[in-house]
């Protein structure tokens, strides 16, 4: 079986497009600067709806991990490592971080994004250690 594929909805969509182009982009707002994933309708920092899509260098440092070891559905694939990581560019994104062993990625370890296609139109961004 596959692994579900997210569905982009209006404030996602220019997220996955950039994705599928390899491109990591996270919201951004102008008005005070604040970087944060998920795409919310305002910005959390100062409630602003003026915010954009900013692009990331894609790489950043594990702030916070957890392995997996019971798949969270149909199409996954168990153990995994699902971290919390610090962009350098500013934001934190939730993803999995793909080191080859789950156990292997730990706090402070650095690491880049890597994209690899679910579907023909999804791709996904994950994040391996900085070689």
């Amino acid at each position: 079986m596959n692994r579900p594929a997210p569905v982009p909805t209006e404030l996602s969509r220019p997220f996955w497009e950039a994705a599928r182009r390899g491109e990591l982009v996270v919201p951004q707002c102008p008005a005070c600067g604040l970087r944060f994933f998920a795409p919310e309708p305002a910005c959390p920092g100062c409630l602003s709806r003026e915010w954009r899509y900013a692009p990331s260098a894609g790489r950043g440092t594990v702030y916070s991990v957890t392995v997996v070891h019971r798949a969270p559905g149909p199409g996954f694939d168990a153990p995994f490592a699902l971290a919390v990581v610090d962009l350098d560019d500013g934001g934190t994104l939730l993803t999995h971080v793909d080191a080859g062993d789950p156990d292997h990625v730990l706090i402070g370890l650095r690491v880049r994004v890597d994209f690899r296609a679910l579907t023909d139109e999804i791709t996904l961004p994950y994040f391996v250690p900085e070689s």
